[in-house]
């Protein structure tokens, strides 16, 4: 079965790797999802992302996992803009994620940002994922 959501994949990966308790979780490399690991890192959400190589010899990142009290530090991540029906919106329309304290990730011209950049650079897009 092919992957279409190659974005919600990823998501999801991270989302169960957490909640099985895992130290790490790979999946092929992206610049997209490069861009949104690193913000995640920026954030506090991972401890870290490097590059593997995997067993055929593809670029992968790495994405090392933050535990709170032996709790997954992400509670929560949601994809908002699918393959199906993409969500783009302005720099005045990015919605806050729990009063600020969790993170919206966007697609923009000036490439992956969270949503303090974009409000700060008034850069609009298409809303990726939101993460708390």
């Amino acid at each position: 079965m092919s992957v279409h959501d190659t974005i919600g994949d990823f998501i999801t990966v991270i989302r169960n790797a957490g909640q099985a308790g895992k130290s790490s979780c790979t999946y092929p490399h992206s610049n997209l999802r490069a861009g949104i690991v690193s913000i995640l890192k920026e954030r506090g959400f991972v401890l870290d992302c490097s590059e593997a190589k995997s067993d055929k010899g593809h670029k992968c990142l790495e994405v090392q996992l933050k535990y709170v009290d032996g709790e997954h530090a992400i509670r929560g991540i949601n994809r908002i803009s699918t393959p199906g029906r993409r969500s783009y919106c302005g720099y005045r329309d990015i919605p806050r994620v729990l009063g600020g304290l969790g993170v919206s990730i966007l697609s923009t011209p000036q490439g992956i940002v969270d949503d303090k950049t974009a409000r700060k650079n008034k850069l609009g897009g298409e809303l990726l994922c939101s993460v708390w």
